[in-house]
């Protein structure tokens, strides 16, 4: 080979060998920004939050993106994570020392680990009268929520965070292109800013969480025992609340099963819809419904292995209601607002799937995972109607993709879900 062809050979290489670096740089950067290019909705309440209270609130579910987010709208706060034994230690020893490290404030983890902390938070923030000073972020609903009413009341702006909405992954173009794939994967950040395999990450996600969280908000001997209570209670979701019933499946006592709910429920896992207790002369039902957070870890916890499976799965009616009515939650929460959603049904069979409070009128909302729009699917609604005597209009949330306006009654498609939790009048 001669000098003149090896060197244009080797200018060649060097040339590739740039678009290859380049190329495989611009990856990673998609990659690790992928997250932030999920533009979370609940960021704008929560950037007014940070203009009138010295102290901010972040509760959800483990991976629910809590610390991306307060990370990306304070980057110049301090980060520290109570997880960490070092942390937790030295806040445990001496927290006066602790906070003191941080005059301006910062963003603090996991805090009910340190619920000590909190007293101390207290005489800080009363001294700086600085809005927005500390970012607190827990995992654990009610144990967070209990030490901020004891020390910090009137001084916390509260906020709760769930995993993506449909919203959010429609508006970053990565939003699964069926309801079935969608229904499988979920919607926590890690399927979807690290592409993680759904049914794993779920199965390792439940295993992190009983071997963490459990152990330290409840003495349960047997984690065996436990995660066979998880599955049982994945097989209820959209189902009505039947603890001796799940007792005697998994073999515990009643008490031990209202324990374990609770627990669920302090981890951000399930949530209780209560039936409404409007009196229309009707014997109403009083048991709660049992829906989990997140339609991905029930498909994992119920041994669904494909998405395919689910086009015709006897949990696919379930499965679709439970990702209505999160998605109907996580708009709630977004906006600063309560749930204030219930389900009403009567000793007859007659049920409305969703009943949304808006002031002194309910907003009746009916699920159907079918795609083909039925005469039948209107039965409930307009018996609702004529019962409750309500002239707000109904809606209908359904598997396929046409709309249609009929009489008091929107018709949406599943993708169109946007139309319902954006609706003003809600």
């Amino acid at each position: 080979m001669s000098d003149g062809n090896f060197l244009a050979n080797w200018q060649s290489f060097l040339q590739f060998a740039r678009k290859a670096a380049l190329w495989h740089s611009s990856a990673i950067i998609f990659r690790t920004s992928l997250s932030m290019l999920i533009k979370r909705q609940l960021a704008p309440y929560l950037l007014s939050l940070a203009q009138s209270y010295s102290v901010l609130a972040i509760t959800g579910p483990r991976q629910s993106g809590k610390t991306t987010l307060a990370k990306y709208l304070f980057p110049h706060k301090s980060y520290i994570s109570l997880e960490e034994l070092d942390h937790r230690q030295f806040a445990e020893e001496d927290p006066r020392a602790f906070l003191g490290q941080f005059p301006q404030g910062a963003i603090l983890d996991e805090v009910q680990r340190c619920p000590h902390l909190f007293s101390y938070l207290q005489g800080i923030v009363d001294t700086a009268k600085q809005p927005g000073m500390f970012i607190l972020t827990g995992s654990q609903q009610f144990g967070l929520i209990e030490k901020i009413t004891q020390s910090l009341a009137g001084r916390v702006g509260l906020l709760e965070l769930l995993p993506f909405s449909f919203q959010e992954l429609q508006a970053a173009n990565c939003a699964p292109a069926t309801l079935e794939e969608l229904l499988f994967c979920g919607l926590y950040p890690p399927i979807y800013d690290k592409h993680a395999p759904p049914q794993k990450w779920y199965l390792d996600y439940t295993t992190t969480y009983l071997e963490r969280d459990v152990r330290q908000l409840i003495n349960v001997q047997d984690l065996r025992l436990f995660h066979r209570f998880i599955q049982m209670c994945a097989m209820r979701t959209g189902q009505l609340l039947n603890l001796s019933s799940l007792a005697t499946d998994c073999g515990i006592s009643h008490n031990t099963a209202r324990a374990w709910i609770g627990l669920l429920e302090a981890s951000y896992i399930i949530f209780l819809l209560t039936p409404h207790y409007a009196n229309f002369n009707k014997r109403l039902i009083k048991s709660p419904k049992l829906y989990f957070y997140d339609t991905g870890l029930v498909c994992a916890l119920a041994g669904i292995s494909e998405s395919t499976l689910l086009t015709r799965h006897p949990m696919r009616g379930a499965l679709f209601e439970t990702w209505v009515i999160n998605e109907i939650v996580k708009a709630r929460f977004n906006k600063g607002l309560s749930a204030n959603i219930f389900f009403w049904r009567d000793s007859q069979g007659h049920e409305v799937d969703v009943l949304i409070e808006k002031g002194q009128q309910l907003i009746p909302v009916e699920i159907k995972s079918g795609q083909t729009i039925s005469s039948n699917y209107f039965k409930d609604l307009q018996y609702w109607q004529n019962l409750s005597h309500s002239t707000e209009t109904s809606w209908l949330v359904y598997a396929g993709d046409q709309q249609q306006k009929r009489t008091r009654v929107s018709v949406i498609g599943w993708k169109e879900i946007s139309q319902l939790v954006d609706d003003k009048e809600l």
